[in-house]
């Protein structure tokens, strides 16, 4: 395989987190080209362009930092960028910027280790920590590297490359994550919904009166 079908193979580390807070958000970027833009994302959008900034990278409290470094893994097929990494005695230690005050689902975690997993390879050193700043809050979660959250990524990196095999939309959720989701109007989870309840009641009464 060549460097150009291994790149045209790769999974951005942020479908990860798509994945992991909404399969069918996921489909509808990575798989439709589906983008809209609400506030939640251009606070993060504008976050990201304030932060990853490769011109500010050097020495901060004798700690290397390192901006928006470009992160890969061969072995898992993943390509991204890394919004800050520090080294700490040499042992990189990840640090993703998010706008909301802090976490309400495992979606950043799951990103910040696939950073951490690329890192790995990368380097050749382990990775057992990493951090999400939360800039509402002005605050820094530390989050533990666990095999069961490298698990998740590896078990997430397949799904998402079944789906976009697929190239199949998967369900609307259709609960709490979608009433801040840039996608609704794109997704229509409630119609959608509507229309498979529909469904189900109408095939219920055609079964019944063909009993």
């Amino acid at each position: 395989m060549s460097q150009d079908d291994a790149d045209l193979d790769s999974i951005p580390i942020s479908a990860l987190n798509h994945y992991a807070y909404c399969p069918r958000r996921c489909a509808l970027i990575h798989l439709e080209q589906t983008y809209d833009e609400n506030i939640y994302t251009l606070r993060g959008r504008h976050l990201h362009e304030r932060t990853d900034q490769p011109e500010a990278s050097g020495w901060e409290d004798g700690v290397r930092v390192e901006r928006a470094l470009p992160l890969w893994s061969k072995q898992l097929g993943l390509i991204g960028k890394a919004d800050v990494v520090e080294f700490h005695d040499n042992i990189p230690y990840p640090v993703e910027y998010k706008s909301g005050p802090n976490r309400q689902f495992d979606n950043d975690d799951l990103q910040l280790c696939a950073q951490a997993l690329c890192l790995e390879e990368m380097t050749g050193r382990p990775v057992p920590h990493g951090a999400i700043y939360h800039h509402s809050s002005r605050k820094r979660r530390e989050v533990e590297l666990t095999p069961e959250l490298r698990s998740q990524v590896v078990q997430a990196i397949h799904a998402i490359r079944m789906m976009l095999a697929s190239k199949q939309l998967p369900p609307p959720v259709n609960d709490r994550r979608c009433t801040h989701c840039s996608l609704r109007e794109s997704c229509m989870p409630e119609v959608i919904e509507t229309g498979r309840r529909a469904a189900t009641v109408v095939r219920a009464l055609f079964s019944t009166i063909n009993t």
